[in-house]
């Protein structure tokens, strides 16, 4: 006799504790809002304290996670197009009190509070890709190519009218360098003579 009613009051403990612990738990309901208008989108993962409770949101936007217990939680948002914003809640143990909700729009931004049933809006859309650039004067003069052809432009017109300045000794001068640039192989040597002085000596010889 003393066992059963052992027995019995055990079972009606148990049953208490399971009937308290789900009447404690609770279900989150929220939205996903876009900003630009276009149709939702489903890649979209709604998640609860690093994946304790996830769930994907419905055709309209709108999601539900079940039996969530009292006390302070983190939900995310992960999607591979948009960015929404970190949303700290507080559950209480009061059935009729509505959870606290705190909205970070991004890691270390101000907190601000948000209603409930949550609405989270996309902040921002993720670019994987760079845009490509249109034709600009700009990246021309950046061009190291560029700038070479710019400059034997300008030298081939200035060229002329500084030599119409010097004497006809420098310009004859000039003239017989221009003439052994276009001659590598004279350019050279000159110039190893005149490190030689091969030049001086032939110089001396022929006077």
């Amino acid at each position: 006799m003393i066992l059963s009613s052992k027995v019995s009051f055990t079972r009606i403990l148990l049953l208490w504790c399971l009937s308290s612990a789900v009447v404690a738990a609770k279900t989150l309901e929220g939205r996903l809002q876009f900003t630009d208008g276009l149709a939702f989108n489903l890649t979209s993962r709604i998640v609860l304290n690093h994946g304790e409770i996830a769930t994907y949101s419905r055709a309209d936007g709108s999601f539900a996670l079940y039996n969530v217990p009292p006390g302070i939680h983190q939900l995310d948002v992960f999607s591979s197009v948009y960015h929404f914003p970190q949303i700290k809640i507080q559950l209480l143990e009061d059935e009729s009190a509505d959870p606290k909700c705190l909205e970070y729009l991004y890691p270390g931004a101000k907190k601000q509070f948000a209603k409930y049933p949550l609405v989270l809006t996309a902040v921002a859309k993720y670019e994987y890709f760079e845009p490509r650039r249109g034709f600009s004067i700009f990246s021309l003069l950046k061009n190291p190519m560029f700038l070479m052809m710019g400059v034997s432009v300008i030298l081939m017109f200035w060229m002329p009218k500084m030599m119409e300045g010097l004497d006809p000794e420098e310009r004859e001068q000039m003239k017989k360098q221009m003439e052994l640039q276009k001659d590598p192989s004279k350019m050279l040597g000159q110039l190893f003579s005149g490190m030689t002085g091969t030049e001086e000596i032939q110089s001396k010889k022929k006077k």
